[in-house]
């Protein structure tokens, strides 16, 4: 199904987790907070839900920010996928 630009699924502003996934390091965590923190003034890094893999190799964290418009997320998507501690956004 296509649809319009001008048009959206999402109605905002909105809550919208994003998963994103990378090495399982101290700081990891904390980077994706800052960056989640730039695009959502009122983001708390206490809410970032975190699952290790099963061999503790990678982290995967759960980011929820309050996404205002379709540019603010796309961009946000975009600062996460180019992060070189990022391995995969979804």
């Amino acid at each position: 199904m296509d649809i319009p630009p001008e048009q959206s699924l999402i109605e905002y502003p909105s809550r919208f987790p994003i998963k994103v996934m990378g090495a399982n390091v101290e700081s990891f965590a904390q980077v994706i907070a800052d960056l989640a923190l730039m695009f959502d003034p009122e983001f708390d890094a206490a809410t970032i839900e975190r699952r290790p893999s099963s061999g503790g190799k990678y982290m995967g964290l759960t980011v929820t920010i309050t996404a205002t418009s379709r540019e603010q997320l796309d961009e946000f998507y975009r600062t996460l996928s180019t992060h070189p501690m990022v391995k995969i956004v979804l």
